[in-house]
């Protein structure tokens, strides 16, 4: 458990908006370690991030649609495109990725929701873009707009969530799963 926190208040811009119409933060510092930003959940809960993420925080993933990443049913008829599967994949990609290094050692972001419309086929050899930006942050949820397009067209769009887990917490639960499983 973190010591000494105190409470301060912050302008919602010096970080972003984390879910807290004051824009007010907790900072808590342990001997020997620098001060982390926290978040507070309630309960009796923090939740820790290096930094939260900014409001506009932006990913980008950029690929090649290729025999890796296409649809498994082309044929004569069929052109090869990029399989639905792996575009949301990347657009997941690119959420992650915008966020990772704001989260601390013990920390990742997982997918949590997803609400995708795809819009346009993208024909083997497209270079396609899949891009998030962060449009809301609660807590430890975040919510990115997501939108993935090649050189003539948008490809699809969505909203797409991801919550900051600690990850022995969560290994934790997987293994208790495991056993209740039988898996061991």
């Amino acid at each position: 458990m973190l010591e000494a926190v105190f409470e301060t208040r912050l302008l919602p811009e010096a970080f972003g908006y984390y879910g807290n119409p004051a824009g007010r933060v907790k900072h808590a510092q342990e001997p020997g370690l620098s001060p982390l930003v926290i978040t507070y959940l309630g309960k009796g809960k923090l939740q820790a991030m290096k930094v939260p993420p900014r409001l506009g925080t932006t990913g980008r993933r950029e690929i090649v649609v290729g025999p890796e990443n296409r649809i498994s049913f082309s044929d004569a008829r069929m052109p090869a495109v990029l399989a639905t599967p792996w575009l949301v994949a990347y657009l997941e990609y690119a959420a992650r990725d915008s966020i990772a290094p704001l989260l601390d050692e013990h920390e990742r972001s997982v997918g949590t929701y997803l609400e995708i419309e795809h819009l346009a086929p993208a024909p083997e050899g497209a270079t396609v873009v899949c891009s998030s930006r962060v449009v809301h942050v609660e807590k430890q949820v975040v919510t990115f707009q997501i939108e993935a397009r090649d050189s003539v067209e948008v490809l699809a769009r969505g909203i797409h969530r991801r919550r900051v887990i600690d990850v022995d917490r969560f290994r934790g639960r997987l293994e208790r799963k495991r056993a209740e499983l039988g898996g061991g």
